[in-house]
């Protein structure tokens, strides 16, 4: 007997979603069954457009952290301005900032 994982705490047969599609757009998915296996999920406008606001944030550092190549002298400037930073750091500005 094959299992199938459903995602979602609340399920819908296909023909019942057919009947009254709009009473399961929510904030919670739904997993929508064809023959007691999950064919796809229904959620909401709201939480359909966050999860794409996530996607993208993770997009978006994914793309930064593979467009961030500093250049020896670039990473020679960073480390001269945080040693500089430090330095000038008062001790409550560092809280419990320890060295290794």
């Amino acid at each position: 007997m094959e299992t199938h994982a459903i995602l979602a705490e609340k399920s819908v047969s296909i023909s019942a979603l057919r009947n009254n599609p709009a009473q399961y757009f929510g904030d919670q998915p739904i997993a929508v069954l064809s023959h007691n296996k999950p064919a796809g999920y229904v959620i909401g406008a709201e939480l359909f457009e966050e999860m794409m606001k996530l996607i993208g944030d993770k997009e978006e550092a994914r793309t930064f952290r593979s467009r961030f190549r500093p250049s020896g002298a670039e990473l020679a400037k960073y480390c001269e301005n945080s040693a500089k930073a430090l330095a000038e750091a008062r001790t409550e500005d560092l809280g419990e900032f320890t060295k290794w």
